[in-house]
């Protein structure tokens, strides 16, 4: 029999994790907690609460998973997963059964591996990341928590990401490269310098 979890966060980026989870067959999800007043159901799952119900959600669910995306700032998907701590929830690692990654990777508590991703061999990824469709962690690569690298983004050999780090689609980083804590990078681009904390990093 498959475990229930509930999922915060009902948008966009949700969607893609349902099906991440689906593709796993170890879970079965009862329904979505989110703050949006209007919303009722999302692909047929129903909202069962907002944020104020978590507490009293833990008498009946054991399992809970952050399916906020991650874009601007990472403060609210870190508030979640502490949160969700605090009530001693069990947060799930998820690895989609299309992505690739190696025996020999660390991936922390409450992290995704999306569709079509590729993690490669002793990479270190946080607790509570996004590595989103079609991403490529190199080997050696270590990612601290809160960390979203976007769909198709490359990190190549060695690469260092700080928390709360946002990386956008198709960015490429080069071996060796550090990317200091919250920083924003957009898409598309080539980074081949270290980067400082706090930087937004555009073109």
């Amino acid at each position: 029999m498959n475990k229930k979890i509930i999922l915060l966060g009902a948008g966009g980026h949700a969607k893609s994790c349902i099906d991440v989870i689906d593709s796993t067959g170890e879970f079965s999800i009862d329904g979505f907690v989110d703050n949006n007043d209007s919303l009722k159901r999302v692909l047929n799952i129903p909202i069962i609460g907002n944020d104020l119900n978590l507490k009293d959600l833990r008498l009946k669910y054991k399992y809970a998973f952050i399916t906020l995306g991650q874009i601007k700032s990472y403060r609210l998907r870190k508030k979640l997963f502490e949160k969700l701590l605090s009530f001693e929830y069990e947060i799930p690692t998820f690895k989609s059964k299309y992505s690739i990654v190696s025996n020999r990777s660390f991936i922390g508590k409450g992290s995704v591996i999306m569709h079509g991703a590729i993690v490669n061999t002793d990479s270190e990824i946080g607790s509570n990341c996004i590595i989103n469709s079609g991403s490529l962690i190199e080997h050696d690569v270590k990612i601290d928590n809160h960390v979203h690298i976007s769909t198709g983004a490359i990190l190549n050999g060695g690469v260092e990401v700080g928390e709360g780090v946002f990386i956008g689609s198709g960015t490429i980083i080069k071996q060796g490269v550090k990317i200091a804590e919250n920083c924003v990078i957009g898409a598309g681009l080539f980074i081949e310098n270290d980067i400082s904390s706090g930087s937004l990093i555009k073109e």
